[in-house]
């Protein structure tokens, strides 16, 4: 039976408001709230708008009134289903039907860039992203976020819960869809205006700025679910796989200097070390200083070679070359001669072997993750984080990968943004540390079945909860076992890069480190 929308005026008063916040907020013209308005009577199936006076406000977030909609959208029958993903399809329908077209956003962008300064192109394309409910920072802002000191500066720590979890009815119903290759993946271009579906996201509200990097097309966006401040992302403009070369140097210097108060960097092009999309080329960056930045240089080098070239290696947990200069031609060079002599590098004492032989094939297993900036002497800035993949029978996830004692916090790939060193932690760990910190504040007693019951929630943590117990005893405040477990996970993500670093930290790691530089032909200064 279909249902009938009850509250028509308390639809149309909430489409009104929706309509001033458009406005307010530059989505949209004076001349094209007609057009809107029309457009959302259409989509909710009302004869006429609201008749009444519309209340002086200013909302600083469109989500109030998108819920309220959305509610009246499942009493009209509008929604298939009343679960998050069915919300959001239609949430990003609405919005894109109060927002300018994407040409219209290009141009202002650009007049922006043009006649005041990059910067506020980017701050008018980064709050409009926010007002769209394309951000959406309601959700953004349940992430759990905190610095946690160790011997390499404040880590930062942030437990991903901004992503809603699929209703168990939509699981299975993706089980039950066919195939689609349209868009191809998440970062094509051809999301622009998709109206999405149960297994791929609406994108009505999407808006990305062409550029030109290396004199090929690609395009700026912001990513939904910021793990940063304006976390971007620069991806290519056609569907084609992510592969570090030479060319990767010189876009990200490109970058740069056309957005200089951003960074961008690369995830590496190989599995395990490398991103979660590496089918589409791309680059992620923003506008923050990751602690990796803030890391010192802690052995100074040169090439004799690229005179114009300072290298460094960073007091990093992972194996870091800096690379920095006024000359764009010069890095690029030196950043391209050193990915080459990684590629072919093997040093067996220290575990890393360029090459494997699998099925008559040679696999290769070095690659680099790259991140660019203009740092504070006003120099381009190349970090070189170097990377390898291989698997062995004591580690089969990677060798250079978090260790099976660090799975329990732990256990996906280190990317670009780890590598910087912002731990990126699932969300089912909140939960869990919530209940452990009960453990020790002696509101809940380890029990037999936490340390024997692998179906147990906190299992996987039973060595690491005994530890704790040792260290730190079952009689702590609330706040000082909250403050030990923020402290005990940062020093847990410590060994994570730690492990993920190819060139240990200790003496024979750092001898090693050495050799690699010096075969580069790199001497110490």
């Amino acid at each position: 039976m279909e249902r009938i929308l009850r509250t028509p005026q308390s639809a149309a008063l909430t489409i009104e408001r929706l309509l001033q916040f458009a406005t307010q907020n530059g989505l949209i013209e004076p001349l094209d709230v007609y057009t809107s308005r029309n457009a959302l009577l259409d989509l909710f199936q009302l004869a006429e708008p609201f008749q009444g006076d519309v209340p002086a406000e200013k909302l600083s977030s469109p989500v109030s009134l998108l819920e309220e909609l959305l509610d009246a959208a499942w009493e009209a029958g509008l929604l298939e289903e009343n679960t998050t993903t069915y919300r959001d399809l239609l949430d990003a329908r609405i919005m894109g039907l109060l927002m300018p077209r994407p040409s219209e956003v290009v141009r202002q962008f650009w007049t922006l860039a043009k006649t005041v300064n990059v910067e506020a192109a980017t701050d008018y394309f980064y709050k409009q992203s926010i007002d769209s409910n394309y951000i959406r920072m309601d959700r953004i802002q349940k992430n759990a976020y905190w610095l946690a000191e160790t011997a390499y500066g404040n880590l930062e720590i942030t437990i991903n819960l901004s992503k809603p979890e699929k209703d168990p009815k939509e699981i299975a119903l993706l089980k039950t869809l066919p195939q689609s290759s349209y868009p191809l993946c998440l970062l094509c271009v051809d999301n622009l205006g998709y109206a999405g579906r149960v297994n791929h996201p609406a994108r009505q509200n999407l808006r990305v700025i062409p550029l030109e990097l290396d004199s090929e097309k690609w395009y700026l966006q912001y990513s939904p679910y910021v793990y940063y401040n304006e976390h971007s992302i620069i991806f290519h403009e056609k569907h084609i796989p992510m592969k570090t070369t030479a060319n990767t140097f010189y876009r990200l210097l490109d970058f740069i200097e056309q957005f200089p108060h951003y960074f961008i960097g690369s995830n590496a092009d190989l599995p395990i070390v490398g991103g979660s999309i590496l089918n589409h080329d791309h680059f992620q960056g923003g506008r923050h200083k990751f602690p990796m930045e803030k890391a010192p240089s802690e052995k100074i080098f040169s090439h004799a070679d690229y005179a114009g070239v300072k290298a460094a290696i960073v007091k990093w947990p992972m194996s870091v070359v800096r690379l920095s200069g006024h000359n764009k031609q010069q890095l690029y060079r030196l950043a391209s001669k050193l990915l080459d002599d990684w590629r072919a590098y093997s040093d067996a004492e220290a575990d890393v072997l360029a090459f494997s032989e699998k099925d008559g094939q040679r696999v290769p297993h070095n690659t680099i993750t790259p991140i660019a900036r203009n740092n504070a002497r006003g120099e381009y800035e190349l970090d070189l984080v170097l990377r390898n993949n291989r698997t062995s029978e004591a580690h089969p996830d990677g060798i250079f990968h978090p260790h099976q004692h660090l799975h329990h916090i732990k256990k996906e790939n280190i990317g670009l943004i780890e590598v910087m060193g912002l731990a990126v932690l699932p969300g089912r760990l909140q939960e869990e540390l919530a209940d452990i910190a009960k453990l020790l504040t002696g509101e809940a007693a380890l029990s037999r079945e936490l340390q024997s019951d692998a179906s147990h929630p906190l299992h996987k943590h039973a060595d690491w909860i005994v530890s704790l117990l040792a260290k730190h005893g079952a009689s702590l405040s609330d706040d000082a076992a909250k403050a030990v477990l923020q402290t005990e996970v940062g020093s847990k993500f410590m060994d994570v890069l730690l492990d993920a670093g190819v060139f240990k930290r200790d003496e024979a790691g750092q001898a090693a480190f050495g050799r690699f530089l010096a075969a580069a032909g790199f001497a110490q200064q």
